[in-house]
């Protein structure tokens, strides 16, 4: 591993940018630094995988083909503290500070020199806390285990179905957070179905049945309403 990248396991970097070009290159540069990369081509599937395999820290671009950079921060700040580096070919100052409002917590504009790129990305990376959730998440009626991809419930396992464990998965990784409505069902469904909140109501009482003691007045998997859900362990 190069010393540029941070001691212990690999640091995955989630890279997003609708250049195949730079994508490809900076894949190959990261991982030539000892990073294992991954990348997005617009903001949909940036959130997504952010979620599914959540990274370690975030190089964004704003200008995507399906959305605005500023706006893939805002939805992702409603679920998540990853560290962001902004990269963009906007120079202006009102754009550096929009993005930084918006919860980047760093900018750097096309053209960039690489070894600027490396020293930004291992500032950020020490500015991360060590992380102090556990690979099991219990809570008082049920455990799940994020490794193993599996529930128990009074030392049982709880069959789920994919789109169940998707949900779940995504709730417990952010305990005590709200999680919007839009963003459990771009995470779980994709784009255009970010308008049925039916299919979040159908999901998550299946999910209650499953899991809570008394599934009409749940202590850990909540609704907040008009908004969201949250996992309260």
């Amino acid at each position: 591993m190069s010393a540029d990248a941070p001691a212990g396991a690999r640091t995955r970097v989630l890279v997003v940018d609708d250049d195949p070009h730079l994508l490809k290159a900076l894949r190959i540069t990261l991982q030539a630094h000892g990073y294992a990369v991954d990348t997005a081509a617009d903001g949909g599937t940036a959130l997504r995988a952010a979620s599914h395999r959540p990274p370690d820290v975030m190089i964004l671009d704003l200008g995507l083909p399906d959305r605005d950079g500023a706006d893939v921060l805002c939805e992702l700040r409603r679920w998540s503290t990853l560290p962001v580096l902004v990269l963009s070919a906007r120079h202006g100052s009102s754009d550096k500070v929009d993005a930084l409002d918006a919860g980047a917590d760093d900018y750097i504009t096309k053209p960039f020199g690489l070894d600027e790129l490396l020293a930004r990305l291992r500032a950020l990376l020490r500015r991360v806390p060590e992380p102090d959730s556990a690979p099991t998440v219990a809570a008082s009626s049920f455990t799940v285990d994020l490794v193993q991809r599996r529930v128990t419930r009074d030392g049982a396992v709880v069959r789920l179905t994919p789109t169940e464990w998707n949900i779940l998965e995504l709730l417990v990784r952010n305990p005590g957070r709200l999680v919007t409505q839009q963003q459990l069902l771009l995470d779980v469904w994709g784009p255009a179905y970010q308008t049925e909140a039916n299919y979040l109501r159908v999901y998550m009482a299946q999910l209650r049945r499953k899991l809570e003691d008394h599934p009409g007045n749940p202590r850990h998997l909540l609704t907040e309403p008009g908004m969201g859900y949250r996992f309260v362990p």
